[in-house]
């Protein structure tokens, strides 16, 4: 099963840059440590949150080669494989998985906005061309396309190896469909401050972004969940509430990387059209690490 593989939380990752804007590959290790010792059970690489759209072909690879270096067979690598061109999903899918990454995310296509019968195909074909287990990435806020229950538990038929999605709609409602409609399709929480209402109805766990600074906190609140301890998941899921809200209060990974520079694991350095986070939301990130 898909979360057993890839365990109760998956951090996705952000993409750590220098002043120059170039990778920076020693706050990367410095990065990747801090998260496996602090409760990620595996890792997405070159997704939204690492910044993919400013990254470079060349970069990806350099930068799955170099996690792989990092992780050392620790907790699997995921790697975003997503675009709105089928062709360049597929071609970046397979060398993905010529690199070693253990799994692909691959997101609705964006912008050109294709109906369910153009997404099923897009999926089956980056299906047939990798043996990897695939986790479909439904966010419509960002892509302006629905992955719907229906196409979803279709392709997990056909192809069992697209086995698991993330879901960021922001609908429980949606969420819940999933899990009636797809069964055996394993559903990820994809926003941080819904994942103890999404493993209410069905979410097997969660990827995330706050888990860079709460990883530990997040792990307990799924584990707590899982054991039957509903009290303290809903403790947990209070305290961190104001993280989950700061996370995303300016455009994302900016928050995050700025905290992360205040715990010097990284500095905070954006590539545009991302621009240096607001100095209200840093003053209540300060806070809310005193309170962490």
């Amino acid at each position: 099963m898909f979360s057993t593989q890839f365990g109760l939380l998956t951090t996705a990752m952000i993409t750590p840059f220098k002043q120059n804007l170039e990778i920076d590959y020693e706050a990367l290790e410095k990065l990747i440590n801090h998260l496996i010792v602090n409760g990620s059970d595996s890792l997405l690489i070159t997704g939204t949150t690492g910044e993919n759209p400013t990254l470079e072909y060349e970069e990806e690879w350099e930068l799955l080669n170099k996690t792989k270096e990092i992780v050392q067979k620790r907790v699997p690598i995921m790697f975003g494989a997503g675009s709105n061109s089928t062709k360049t999903a597929i071609q970046v899918s397979v060398q993905a998985e010529k690199l070693g990454a253990d799994a692909i995310l691959s997101v609705a296509p964006y912008y050109n906005k294709p109906n369910q019968d153009g997404i099923f195909a897009h999926f089956s074909e980056i299906a047939k061309a990798v043996k990897l287990p695939i986790m479909l990435y439904n966010n419509p806020g960002r892509t302006c396309s629905h992955i719907f229950p229906e196409t979803a538990l279709a392709l997990n038929e056909q192809f069992g190896h697209i086995n698991a999605i993330k879901e960021s709609s922001g609908s429980l409602d949606l969420l819940t469909q999933f899990r009636l409609t797809a069964p055996n399709l394993e559903v990820y929480c994809g926003d941080d401050n819904l994942i103890l209402p999404s493993l209410a109805v069905g979410a097997v766990g969660a990827v995330s972004v706050s888990s860079h600074l709460a990883g530990k906190q997040i792990k307990n609140l799924i584990q707590n969940f899982f054991n039957g301890k509903m009290s303290e998941a809903v403790k947990i899921h209070y305290k961190l509430f104001p993280l989950f809200k700061a996370a995303f209060s300016s455009p994302s990974p900016g928050p995050i990387k700025y905290a992360l520079s205040e715990l010097k694991i990284c500095e905070p350095y954006l590539r545009l059209p991302l621009t240096e986070t607001a100095q209200d939301v840093r003053d209540s990130l300060n806070e809310i690490l005193k309170n962490l």
